[in-house]
């Protein structure tokens, strides 16, 4: 069961996140931060976008932090999917992992935080088609190659699709990332794989709202 929180407008917009460098063995390079791309005229453009959509999770009763129901969805997702990492994620000051599944701490593959600039990796990309977005590889596209999570992280592979509430407003997304490109044949059964897990995710919420 989802509790009820009340979620404020932050004052103060903390330092962006970002996924860290694939290769986590090498300390003297530490984490990856990129610096923060936004242009003013683009802040002032989203901040009506994000308070309607605070005030929307806000009565909706959704969490904006780290959740174990939207972990669990995110564990399914990426489960079914074979990928080693699975997100619901939110649009938020940044985007904000509140389901996330990855590898184990002793893996040796790399552990993510649960926030990420707003302007990096290609969740921007679905929000704004508002339909999912399916990369079985990257780099077959120069359009979705050059992305700071492929730089940084060594991305092949992405699916994605976005959370819309029946009125219409985009709350975020669910995706998968993995470091091993897959077979273009396989693309439209991992595509219908995020879409399901965004109705579930919002199928989630609903239920949750009436509780």
């Amino acid at each position: 069961m989802m509790s009820q929180h009340p979620y404020p407008m932050p004052q103060a917009v903390p330092p962006a996140q970002s996924l860290p460098r694939r290769d986590m063995r090498d300390a003297t390079r530490g984490p990856f931060t990129p610096p923060d791309t936004a242009l003013p005229s683009q802040s002032a453009q989203q901040a009506p976008e994000l308070a309607q959509r605070y005030e929307l999770l806000h009565r909706l009763g959704v969490p904006t932090t780290a959740d174990e129901d939207f972990d669990d969805l995110a564990q399914d997702m990426a489960t079914q999917a074979g990928f080693l990492y699975g997100f619901v994620n939110l649009f938020l000051e940044q985007q904000t992992f509140v389901g996330l599944h990855q590898p184990p701490a002793d893996s040796g593959f790399v552990i993510v935080g649960r926030t990420m600039s707003r302007d990096h990796g290609w969740c921007p990309e679905v929000m704004a088609r508002r339909k999912a977005l399916p990369l079985h590889d990257v780099h077959a596209s120069p359009r979705f190659s050059g992305n700071t999570v492929v730089d940084a992280v060594g991305i092949r592979s992405y699916f994605g699709a976005p959370l819309i509430h029946a009125s219409g407003t985009v709350l975020g997304t669910v995706c998968v990332i993995d470091p091993e490109k897959r077979p273009l044949a396989e693309a439209r059964r991992l595509r219908d794989i995020v879409i399901n897990a965004s109705a579930q995710v919002m199928d989630h919420i609903a239920r949750a709202q009436v509780r």
